[in-house]
């Protein structure tokens, strides 16, 4: 059996973590998952509906949730680079996927909630296939890609994996930060403009 303890753990971290486990876990493997919070067990029983594991949870305390998948089937092989087949008529019109973010929070009400929602968010855009081509961020937004912010680590790691992050620079001077950009670069609004016009498809948190 594969324990994992994922108290503390904020969403949607449990959820990749297991799913990474089951994803190379032979059939009849079980997993075992401890959680500090009833969303989390939902979220990792959908995960269970979608991978076809059996699933069952025990309720220990009330920070203590033990979430037990049993794997139905045996991993599917990563096909190797010589074996993807490009099919050009299925393509997505446009060019790739554009993630504006306009905030520094996600969605609206408590703002600290917002901010850990979105730091969330540019988490579970690491672990995403296809990773978005280009994110965007202006206005509040800008305070995300600057010094200070708790997601350079993962917008770094999307820089890396080829992903153009692109600051507005007005915004950035509006609020003091144009010496403190962190990650990608400094665009104009006419960049910006650019890049959401050829994008097959934007993304606003």
């Amino acid at each position: 059996m594969i324990k994992l303890d994922e108290r503390g753990h904020q969403c949607p971290i449990p959820v990749i973590n297991t799913k990474k486990v089951i994803d190379t876990a032979p059939k009849g493997e079980q997993i075992l998952v401890i959680t500090d919070n009833e969303i989390a067990v939902q979220n990792l029983n959908k995960l269970a509906n979608q991978k076809g594991c059996t699933f069952s949870f025990e309720k220990k305390a009330n920070d203590h949730f033990e979430s037990l998948f049993t794997v139905n089937s045996d991993p599917v092989a990563a096909p190797e680079e010589n074996d993807v087949i490009v099919c050009e008529d299925c393509a997505p019109a446009g060019n790739g996927t554009a993630v504006v973010i306009a905030s520094p929070y996600m969605g609206h009400g408590d703002d600290d909630l917002g901010r850990l929602l979105l730091k969330g968010f540019i988490f579970a855009l690491t672990q995403v296939t296809p990773l978005p081509k280009n994110i965007i961020f202006y206005n509040g937004g800008a305070q995300v890609s600057s010094e200070g912010s708790p997601s350079i680590e993962d917008l770094k790691n999307l820089e890396a994996a080829g992903v153009k992050i692109i600051t507005c620079g007005t915004c950035l001077n509006h609020y003091g930060l144009t010496d403190k950009l962190a990650v990608g670069e400094i665009a104009n609004m006419y960049d910006i403009v650019e890049t959401i016009s050829k994008a097959g498809k934007v993304i606003r948190p």
